[in-house]
């Protein structure tokens, strides 16, 4: 993974009330169904199961039934966490690797999406990894359904509040001099970290996920401020952003690498899929469905090899528009 070329800086403690405000909301109780999981989990990484995290649309709507909840699964150790040596280096180089969950609750079949990470990993991902794929998607909105123990915790904490400061860092100064709001902000940054992957995203789909957690952003961006050399803190949730031209041009550009390195490693990651993910094309098919009505026909060629015809269907969704 290509790194931030500001390291240093990145890897500074966080403001101890942007921690506590992310340890706040991993904190917040989600309905009891989502803890399912955790057995099953325990049962496969055993001891080097270090946390479980909770993203993703289910925050939002908390459904259980019509709905493939996204959790990012953390461990100690790759070659711990894997009973098969390919997995473990398929893991090391392109992380994370995504798996498919199914589960018998209450009368319900939960499903569950989930990526593996190490704990290193996760906390250089938030902190000095370029690409956005990992800050991006954990600046955002969390829940810490398990840690093995509270220094695992904390630790999660740390990292979840760098991923905040990187996100920030990235995005503010794409924004040029001006005087922004806190929705502007996330609005603009979730919008260009969404530009950096191949995603069956709607292009309002920033601006939706900003409104749903306002409250939160506000409260982020006010206490990651202080932290950022380029945001002054102006009354009633109003910044002053000193990005000069320079910085802007130099930010639009680090974006625009960004945005060709995520559709190399979205290749990969969906190659890497057909491996780990079980009913990989028929999860993919539902979830362009879900996000924008447009329904891909899974025939049996393409549902027996998806690496020799995938990419036909994959190139016309880019050419529609549909990935981006």
């Amino acid at each position: 993974m290509f790194e931030t070329s500001d390291k240093k800086t990145a890897l500074q403690p966080p403001p101890e009330e942007l921690i506590a405000e992310k340890a706040s909301e991993c904190a917040r109780i989600v309905p009891k169904g989502f803890h399912v999981f955790i057995d099953a989990l325990q049962n496969r990484f055993g001891d080097s199961l270090q946390a479980v995290l909770l993203y993703g649309s289910c925050l939002h709507s908390y459904d259980l039934k019509d709905s493939v909840v996204d959790l990012y699964v953390v461990v100690d150790d790759y070659a711990r966490a894997y009973d098969k040596a390919f997995l473990a280096k398929l893991n090391c180089y392109v992380p994370p690797n995504v798996f498919y969950l199914e589960l018998e609750y209450q009368d319900l079949t939960l499903r569950s999406k989930y990526g593996v990470i190490s704990i290193n990993d996760f906390e250089e991902g938030t902190s000095s990894w370029f690409h956005s794929y990992i800050w991006g998607r954990f600046a955002q909105p969390t829940r810490l359904l398990y840690a093995c123990n509270e220094q695992v915790r904390a630790r999660i904490h740390t990292i979840l509040a760098h991923a905040t400061l990187t996100f920030l860092r990235a995005s503010v100064p794409a924004l040029g001099r001006s005087i922004v709001d806190s929705e502007t902000i996330w609005t603009r940054g979730l919008a260009l970290s969404y530009d950096a992957e191949l995603r069956p995203e709607k292009k309002n789909r920033a601006r939706q996920l900003t409104h749903l957690n306002m409250g939160d952003y506000i409260r982020l961006t006010a206490y990651a401020a202080p932290a950022l050399s380029m945001l002054e803190a102006l009354p009633h949730d109003r910044y002053n952003c000193v990005a000069s031209e320079r910085d802007c041009r130099a930010a639009l550009r680090r974006w625009r690498l960004r945005a060709w390195q995520g559709r190399v490693l979205s290749l990969l990651r969906l190659t890497k899929a057909v491996f780990t993910f079980k009913d990989c094309v028929d999860y993919a098919a539902w979830k362009i469905e879900r996000h924008t009505g447009i329904k891909i026909q899974v025939t049996p060629r393409l549902q027996r090899h998806p690496l020799l015809f995938g990419w036909k269907v994959l190139w016309q969704l880019v050419r529609q528009g549909v990935m981006h």
